[in-house]
């Protein structure tokens, strides 16, 4: 009975410390996330990204480093295939690019704002300048050159 009752409550302790997301990094973004590719919701966007709430008919990107956000969902299977991509990215340009990604099922306001019929669609975003849009799953030497080329990255 006691061996019972000790692995009830160690089963409950470690599924409340599962979903409390203490030590998740994607729980605050105010964290250092270099070298991950970090979950983004409307508000979090908005302290990271961009405010549209604020300054909706002008682009200005809050972001100290250039980024990339992949909008896609659950079920694509295109965007299934990009995902590992991202997580490559992040890892090769960590220090020089931020790897974000929104789900388009869970963010509706966001994938309206960008106007996203299609998915996966990856948003460059420069340190200056505007953001560049990029629809469908790419290679990842494409995902490469829009590095280079938009974000002006080598």
């Amino acid at each position: 009975m006691k061996r019972a009752t000790f692995l009830l409550v160690f089963m409950a302790a470690a599924a409340f410390n599962a979903c409390s997301g203490g030590n998740n990094p994607n729980s605050d973004p105010n964290k250092t996330t270099e070298g991950q590719v970090v979950q983004l919701t409307a508000t979090t966007f908005k302290q990271l990204i961009w405010d549209y709430s604020k300054s909706p008919n002008e682009w200005i990107f809050m972001g100290n480093q250039p980024c990339i956000i992949d909008f896609y969902a659950d079920w694509c299977r295109p965007c299934k295939m990009v995902a590992p991509i991202m997580v490559e990215l992040s890892n090769e340009y960590k220090g020089k690019v931020r790897i974000y990604k929104v789900n388009t099922d869970e963010q509706r306001e966001l994938a309206k704002l960008f106007n996203i019929n299609s998915i996966p669609a990856v948003l460059f975003v420069p340190k200056t300048g505007k953001p560049q849009m990029s629809v469908g799953a790419m290679q990842k030497t494409a995902y490469l050159d829009m590095i280079k080329n938009v974000l002006k990255i080598n």
